[in-house]
């Protein structure tokens, strides 16, 4: 199984889609009448470094991350099992579940960019190697209270939010405690209860839309769990204040038995973060599980491969082509995967009497 990943604020760079403007014009031109200036001259040119206000930066990201994603169904022909986005690749992945219209989403993209550029004197900073915990002590043992945590990005990486003054405090606090502190170049205190009025008003205006069921699972990146398509507005506007949870949405996804992340968009920012996410999901989990005294490693945590085994089973037809670790060979499914033991997920193979663990399994083509 594979899921999309699009990215937010933060991976915009001069020159990104290029090529891209020009294969899918009607979607430029689109998003050039909604906008009311070019999209290509602002990616390609970024004339007074536009594309560092939010006000730019937003639709530039979403039409961009649309065009990639355009591309790459051009070339596979194939949609993605999941779909999330980090913040504002959010409404990319919405739009790919079939949510609301690639113009829709860059409506309700340019009026967020537009609300969230009147925030104020906020700031963010990135910090690395410190546990939320250790944040939250620091931040508090120092009189920095109103500082909130914006983002759970990795097991080393957590964004922080707040007042201009706060954070810049902040920077001294974190440094003494051996940490690695990152101004981050945002022109507000996203993600926190700073912007609460821009919610508000970001919520009347999402009352004039109405959206689709959502024919792909879309993570939410406020609970880390599947959109309910009757909440989107709900999502959508608590989006703004709340954190979000990328490291705990991909630790769901790697629970379910997503074999595949794929970033779509310009640069890999969230590629890099799924590496490490990835790293630390095995001994993280073992970690977990024997605190418990329940389980002694992942393998023996049935509800785990239960899971596993049921998006695998929901996913792939009998005869689906895989291929195995260690061997060459393209080989089909001849069985659903299964429990044996009580303990092992597996799947038998054609041509083979024995079974192989699913975990050796992946994917070469599907037969949905």
């Amino acid at each position: 199984m594979i899921c999309y990943l699009f990215p937010g604020q933060g991976s915009q760079t001069k020159g990104m889609g290029k090529g891209l403007f020009d294969e899918f014009p009607d979607i430029t031109k689109a998003a050039d009448e909604i906008l009311g200036y070019s999209i290509e001259r602002l990616c390609l040119e970024n004339n007074n470094q536009q594309l560092n206000n939010t006000q730019y930066t937003q639709p530039a990201i979403y039409v961009v991350n649309t065009l990639t994603y355009l591309k790459k169904l051009q070339q596979t022909g194939k949609k993605p099992d999941y779909v999330a986005g980090h913040s504002l690749g959010e409404y990319n992945a919405l739009h790919v579940a079939g949510a609301f219209s690639f113009e829709t989403g860059l409506r309700l993209v340019k009026h967020r960019g537009e609300l969230m550029a009147q925030a104020g004197e906020g700031a963010m900073a990135a910090i690395l190697n410190m546990s939320k915990n250790e944040i939250r002590q620091c931040l508090d043992n120092n009189g920095l209270t109103s500082i909130d945590i914006a983002n759970y990005n990795g097991p080393a990486q957590i964004v922080i939010s707040g007042l201009a003054t706060d954070i810049n405090r902040a920077k001294t606090f974190i440094e003494e405690a051996g940490s690695v502190f990152i101004p981050l170049n945002t022109s507000g205190a996203f993600h926190s209860h700073y912007m609460e009025p821009i919610k508000a008003q970001f919520e009347n205006y999402l009352e004039q839309f109405e959206f689709a069921e959502t024919q792909i699972p879309v993570i939410s990146n406020i609970d880390a769990r599947p959109y309910k398509s009757n909440h989107i507005n709900t999502y959508l506007a608590n989006q703004i204040t709340h954190a979000v949870m990328w490291e705990q949405s991909m630790l769901y996804l790697l629970d379910l038995g997503i074999d595949k992340f794929e970033e779509i968009g310009n640069g890999l920012i969230l590629s890099k973060l799924i590496t490490s996410i990835k790293s630390q999901y095995t001994s993280t989990l073992k970690n977990a599980l024997s605190k418990t005294g329940q389980y002694t490693n992942i393998e023996n945590n049935k509800e785990v491969l239960q899971k596993k085994i049921e998006n695998w089973n929901k996913h792939y037809l009998i005869g689906t082509n895989v291929k195995i670790k260690g061997l060459e060979t393209k080989l089909q499914t001849r069985s659903n995967a299964m429990f044996i033991l009580n303990t092992k997920a597996v799947i038998y193979l054609q041509g083979y009497k024995g079974y192989f663990p699913l975990s050796d399994v992946s994917v070469v083509s599907s037969n949905k």
